[in-house]
């Protein structure tokens, strides 16, 4: 059993800054991959970060890299994706997601991640 809440989003002008959070709650072991995910009105869902919680290894979406950050705290209870130089087109739902399979070969697919959070509002103007 794994729960994901979201929470850190909200509005800033275009160049700023959010910092979102996700808390989860569980067996958060058994989370081998925690991403975050987008989605704008009328779009398909978008993987934006992932990270292996064995390694730390980090994967962004070329959209984003450069300006987002992802990370998972010691006791991978809490993910975090820090969001800079923010441009309108960031503007979407987010949501955090964790997958428990060992492997994931389409690391921003959302098709293979069991769990998923309510999602937090980014809007930039």
């Amino acid at each position: 059993h794994v729960q994901l809440v979201e929470s850190g989003g909200g509005s800033v002008q275009a160049g700023g800054s959010l910092r979102l959070s996700c808390v989860v709650s569980g067996n958060t072991y058994s989370n081998n991959y925690m991403a975050w995910f987008r989605q704008a009105p009328g779009k398909q869902r978008e993987g934006v970060a992932v990270i292996e919680a064995a390694d730390g290894t980090k994967t962004y979406a070329q959209s984003v890299k450069g300006r987002f950050t992802i990370s998972l705290s010691d006791a991978k209870n809490t993910l975090y994706l820090q969001m800079d130089s923010l441009k309108p087109e960031d503007t979407a739902m987010y949501y955090c997601a964790a997958a428990t399979a060992r492997r994931l070969y389409s690391l921003l697919s959302p098709s293979r991640y069991n769990y998923w959070g309510q999602g937090t509002q980014v809007t930039v103007s």
